[in-house]
């Protein structure tokens, strides 16, 4: 081959590129889709982040052939769709709990939820089409409006941060350590520019072996981003402490009940009575000393421990002799226009039976939990068992006795950062209940477990994960697990309490302020490249 041939001859990735830019109708549609169920696989519990660098730069190979806005935005929403269809089909599992009820939802959750998720992934591509930027300037600008788009699709319409790109690498704790820096929008916004970095290398221009030496070499410098941030991940953990809190030792208590059992009129006492047989238990080490403290999940009472005081009396029969039993259960209270109001609560009760703290869900699941569309939606909510649970006030801080300040949270709302902690009164651990049985043997619980995971190293505190089914466990503040028992076994799990950091990371200093700064120099950059080409 001539050097003349060698100069007009695209490279493999350029020939590959032009293939998918000329792709048209449903075949570009069916191949995002494609690429958007392989990003899949970089979420947990899979974990294989390095297929990004296969879907990100087909995705942008694929935006290529877009001739109109709609065009662009179709590429991206069918990749979106394709991810999220993938990623949260344990949604619906939910349902089937029961199904001769909730029949009319399946269709809701298994493609409703997807189909408005995919927007956001659409108004990606939209964006980085009608900016019309080639080569790396194409790559930032891809990247920040990525980032963009998970920010507000994790605010707006309640949020749903769930499935974040940058959740892939709780797999990989060095790398995760960079989100007690800029949280884990900052390292989505990072993992974007990286995994789309490969695409540099296609178009339809052949090029010259400076412009493909230049092209790898920017994939070089991204590797070696990460693999900088692992290793000073690396040593951060390397001087980690492993302290604990002294006086203190947790049982958490993981009974395993099936959904379909859990509200059943004859199970409810059954239930609680299997709990607190687990609790009373002896310690599997007794040489660790007995437990001071003893946890167990959301609604693990279902019946209104406030109003019974049966109930509360039995519950302090299991409780550590100077210690609580903290445990979730729902709540009932008349407002100030004597409305009945319905609350998923945490109550602490102590050894006479008495309360001695409590905490009301703040950030309700829509559906699950209320009705937002009540007019058109006739119907109770879901995990309401018909009823509608009202929000309470959070985050908060409690004082509760023998045990550091907490940061109660319930079920899905250890998902949002930069919202888990009252910033005014810094706890030194958190605490979420939660009831993930409503999703079987699937991905969700350990996602979920995996996203709050992520909240310990972003605020630098450790985590209190009690389940009713899997995955219970505790994590210490670096993100180190702890203590785990595991999605559908049952028992406890006797554990002491790990320290927080002594200060807060910059993250949990700043919040998304670090991202936000991240976010206007990705942006600054592509679009100033964008304009010297």
């Amino acid at each position: 081959m001539s050097i003349t041939d060698t100069l007009t001859t695209p490279a493999p990735l350029g020939r590959l590129s032009v293939r998918l830019a000329g792709l048209a109708g449903w075949r570009r549609l069916a191949v995002a889709a494609l690429f958007g169920g392989l990003a899949t696989l970089a979420l947990p519990p899979a974990d294989a982040v390095p297929v990004l660098l296969v879907a990100f730069p087909g995705l942008l190979w694929l935006l290529d052939g877009a001739r109109t806005g709609r065009q662009a935005f179709a590429v991206g929403w069918f990749f979106g769709f394709a991810h999220h269809l993938l990623g949260l089909y344990w949604i619906s599992a939910a349902l089937f709990t029961d199904i001769g009820r909730f029949w009319w939802a399946l269709p809701l959750s298994a493609a409703g939820l997807p189909i408005l998720m995919a927007m956001f992934s659409g108004f990606t591509t939209l964006l980085v089409w009608k900016l019309r930027a080639t080569g790396l300037a194409r790559v930032f600008l891809f990247a920040a409006s990525w980032a963009l788009f998970e920010w507000l699709r994790g605010h707006i319409f309640t949020g749903f941060p769930w499935n974040l790109i940058g959740y892939g690498w709780t797999g990989f704790l060095p790398v995760l350590q960079s989100v007690s820096l800029f949280g884990i929008y900052g390292l989505s916004l990072l993992t974007a520019l990286v995994a789309a970095l490969p695409a540099v290398l296609g178009g339809s221009a052949p090029s010259s072996p400076a412009d493909r030496r230049r092209g790898w070499g920017a994939v070089a410098a991204g590797l070696a981003l990460f693999a900088a941030l692992g290793a000073w991940g690396g040593m951060r953990l390397a001087g980690a402490s492993d302290e604990t809190v002294p006086g203190v030792r947790l049982r958490l208590v993981q009974p395993a009940i099936d959904q379909r059992l859990k509200w059943a009129p004859g199970e409810r006492v059954r239930n609680v009575q299997q709990q607190m047989d687990l609790s009373a238990a002896e310690p599997a080490s007794p040489s660790a000393g007995p437990p001071t403290h003893v946890i167990w999940a959301e609604t693990a009472v279902p019946l209104f421990i406030e109003q019974d005081a049966r109930v509360r009396q039995a519950l302090g029969s299991v409780t550590p002799p100077g210690g609580l039993l903290i445990t979730g259960a729902p709540r009932a209270a008349v407002d100030a226009e004597g409305e009945q109001r319905y609350y998923n609560s945490m109550v602490a009760v102590d050894g006479s039976g008495a309360i001695a703290g409590s905490f009301d869900k703040f950030h309700l699941v829509p559906f699950g939990e209320y009705m937002p569309l009540r007019r058109w939606l006739p119907v109770g909510a879901i995990a309401g068992n018909g009823a509608e649970f009202s929000a309470g006030p959070g985050p908060v801080t409690l004082d509760l006795k023998g045990l550091p300040p907490v940061s109660p949270l319930i079920c899905y709302e250890v998902i949002f950062p930069n919202a888990v902690i009252d910033r005014d009164h810094r706890p030194q651990w958190l605490l979420n209940l939660t009831n993930d049985a409503w999703y079987g043997n699937t991905a969700g619980p350990h996602q979920h477990f995996a996203i709050a995971q992520t909240r310990a190293v972003e605020e630098g505190l450790p985590l209190v994960r009690v389940a009713n089914t899997g995955i219970s466990g505790v994590v210490d503040a670096h993100g180190r697990i702890a203590a785990m028992l595991a999605l559908g076994h049952r028992g406890v799990v006797d554990t002491a309490l790990p320290k927080a950091l002594p200060m807060p990371t910059l993250y949990g200093w700043m919040g998304d302020g670090v991202f936000g700064v991240l976010l206007l120099i990705c942006f600054a950059v592509g679009l100033s490249a964008r304009q010297r080409r």
